[in-house]
């Protein structure tokens, strides 16, 4: 069974930064594109960052020109930089992997990230 793993969490300043992580614990294949997502309690998940296997990438508008997503598909690891960070920034992360083969869809467990003084 594999599992998306991503170390937990983490409390930084505003105007700070911070690289998130994800890597999986077996092997995945047929990836077409990697994603961070974030979500505050009682608000739906939302997409942050995407990574698809043509290197193509795509953020959301709230957090372009702050955030970086790399990735490296044969290896199954996934990071994200964020910089500038603001209170609003505050979430949980999942990372996510999508594949053409079943399951599909892999979820990291998600990383509480809290920006606050």
């Amino acid at each position: 069974h594999v599992q998306l793993v991503d170390p937990g969490g983490c409390l930084v300043q505003p105007g700070g930064s911070l690289g998130l992580s994800c890597a999986a614990s077996g092997n995945i294949l047929s990836i077409y594109a990697m994603d961070w997502h974030r979500q505050v309690p009682g608000k739906q998940r939302d997409l942050v960052a995407r990574i698809t296997s043509g290197r193509q990438t795509n953020y959301a508008d709230s957090v372009a020109g702050r955030f970086t997503i790399s990735g490296d598909n044969a290896k199954n690891t996934l990071y994200l930089q964020m910089n500038s960070l603001k209170p609003d920034d505050t979430a949980v992360y999942y990372c996510h992997f999508a594949t053409l083969t079943s399951p599909f869809h892999y979820w990291g467990q998600g990383t509480p990230v809290t920006v606050s003084s």
